[in-house]
């Protein structure tokens, strides 16, 4: 299918909506599987805002420490990503090394990664196919952060928190140009941390802990236009650096309303990694 697009640096900004967390009495909480009997799967309801979401492309300033996302080009070896084979022993090595050059870490460590593909009017649900997350959220916290560490490296986890540790994903369309359900990001520097509301992930056998975002008018929207396949976007989701530097960055899946009427739905896969830099 061949699709007329504008070059994906002359678009300026979309205004679309996207879904905060309403007010709730008591903690937030999520479900990864089938809740207690009476319990709801989540007790977390959406606060829609219509926000003007600019174009990175075109901006100045954008980083993964300034603004706490970042664009790299990298052309993948994968040739089918519905193969685990070559996502692990391509992708990942692939992928820590690109991480590792943009960040300057002295090791990163892969710990899961998730397929995503859109079907129009599915919900997200871990026992099929994953959809894209479309609520303003962070993957972890100032206190999930290092506790994924302890969780995943537990002989080594005291000594790698005496430095900087970082958890960064790595996302990437495996069909592409992203017309469908695009990435939105809130500048860093534009959220105070009052705005971050600590939530529950409860899974069988643990709680993780994420971030719910409240609204606020100050948020400065972003999205890379037209994502190719030989590009990928840096996310980060905890940083323990505590000088000036983003440590997080709130984000979400979006409708572009500029979306063509048959573009392909999105297909993307996500990496999770933490990163380690020597005090």
């Amino acid at each position: 299918m061949s699709l007329a697009l504008s070059p994906p640096e002359t678009l300026a900004a979309v205004i679309a909506e996207l879904n905060y967390l309403a007010p709730i009495d008591g903690r937030a909480r999520t479900y990864t599987h089938e809740p207690p009997p009476g319990e709801p799967r989540s007790n977390v309801q959406p606060d829609p805002h219509r926000v003007t979401i600019r174009n990175a492309r075109a901006a100045i300033g954008i980083s993964l420490d300034t603004s706490g996302f970042g664009l790299v080009e990298h052309a993948t070896a994968v040739t089918d990503f519905s193969d685990e084979a070559q996502i692990r022993d391509i992708y990942y090595p692939e992928s820590i090394e690109v991480i590792r050059q943009a960040t300057g870490a002295d090791r990163v460590f892969v710990f899961d990664h998730t397929l995503r593909r859109r079907i129009l009017g599915q919900e997200d649900n871990r026992d099929g196919p994953r959809q894209p997350a479309t609520r303003v959220h962070v993957d972890h916290t100032a206190k999930s952060g290092p506790q994924r560490v302890r969780d995943l490296l537990p002989d080594e986890a005291e000594e790698l928190l005496k430095g900087r540790v970082q958890v960064v994903n790595l996302w990437r369309p495996i069909r592409g140009p992203v017309l469908d359900s695009p990435l939105a990001f809130a500048d860093a520097r534009t959220v105070p941390f009052s705005d971050y509301v600590p939530s529950d992930l409860i899974y069988p056998h643990r709680v993780g802990e994420t971030y719910s975002v409240r609204y606020n008018p100050a948020h400065r929207w972003f999205y890379v236009p037209q994502l190719r396949t030989d590009e990928a976007l840096l996310i980060k989701c905890y940083d323990s650096e505590t000088d000036g530097r983003a440590r997080f960055v709130p984000h979400s899946a979006f409708h572009d309303p500029t979306t063509p009427p048959d573009a392909p739905p999105r297909e993307s896969i996500e990496l999770r990694t933490l990163v380690f830099h020597r005090q």
